[in-house]
């Protein structure tokens, strides 16, 4: 595949910092991103992805889908020659985790409970 068909991005995490940037052919998909991200996450920040499914890039203030394509994801400001596509890396903890965790904070509460009789 030719260099000029290949989409250069960087990944900018909550703190600043950016992962990249990369080069990727516009038939990857965000997963394959997401999975990158998860790979290359600096050792040294205290909020950090288990998984793929942790991480939500945004780009042009859509969230992305999974299935889609980096060419499906381009905007026009993508379409210029040589510059770098900056995408937003949010770390969010999957459902079914919250609520464990959830759990696991409300039962010392439930145990500190006291009634009095007077």
């Amino acid at each position: 595949m030719p260099d000029e068909d290949l989409v250069e991005l960087k990944f900018r995490l909550y703190d600043g910092t950016d992962i990249g940037p990369f080069r990727y052919s516009p038939a990857s998909t965000v997963a394959m991103l997401k999975e990158r991200v998860v790979a290359e996450w600096p050792k040294d920040k205290k909020i950090a992805p288990k998984a793929a499914n942790d991480v939500k890039l945004i780009n042009a203030g859509k969230i992305l889908e999974n299935s889609k394509t980096v060419g499906q994801c381009r905007t026009p400001f993508g379409e210029l020659s040589n510059t770098v596509i900056t995408m937003h890396v949010v770390v969010q903890q999957t459902l079914a985790k919250a609520k464990s965790e959830k759990k696991v904070d409300e039962a010392p509460r439930k145990s500190m409970c006291r009634c009095s009789i007077l």
